[in-house]
Formats: structure tokens, sequence, C-alpha cells
């Protein structure tokens, strides 16, 4: 991250009232947009949900978690992790 002196991008009377509260300090202003998380751009978030929930409803059904394992090629511990969390 490139550093650039406040005193050449704030005005004046911005510049003094934040040397008020943090004079000589190293300050980072978050960008205004919320970030996204992980896989909401690409889709990937919404497909991992859709197969975890289908997941717990087979096993709802009796399905066995060796059987879901090798079904959806995960761990078994990967398959319970998913069975037992909401």
């Amino acid at each position: 991250m490139k550093y650039k002196n406040a005193s050449d991008i704030l005005p004046e009377s911005l510049l003094k009232e934040v040397q008020k509260y943090a004079a000589g300090e190293t300050l980072y202003f978050p960008k205004d947009k919320e970030r996204k998380k992980w896989g909401e751009l690409s889709g990937s978030r919404r497909f991992f949900e859709e197969r975890n929930e289908e997941i717990r409803q087979k096993y709802s059904k009796k399905a066995s978690i060796e059987r879901l394992a090798d079904e959806y090629n995960l761990s078994v511990e990967t398959v319970r992790k998913i069975v037992f969390r909401s």
C-alpha cells in the first residue's frame, strides 16, 4: 500500500481537524463500499450452500455419511461437519 501525504489530498480545514485527533499518526481510511464475501461474485458460495443443503437432506432421509462422502468426493469428516452444522 502506498502512503500519501494528507496535506496533498485533504482540504486545509479538514486536515487541521484530523490533526486535533491524530497528529503524526498513520491512519487507514477504508473504502466506502462494503466488501463482498468470498465466492459471491463467482457464484461459488451459492454452489456450496446448495450442495451442502442437498447433503443434509439426503442424510435426513437415512443416507449414510460414508455413502455421501463417496458420492460427493468428500472426506467422511467433511460430510460430518456439513451434516452436523446447521
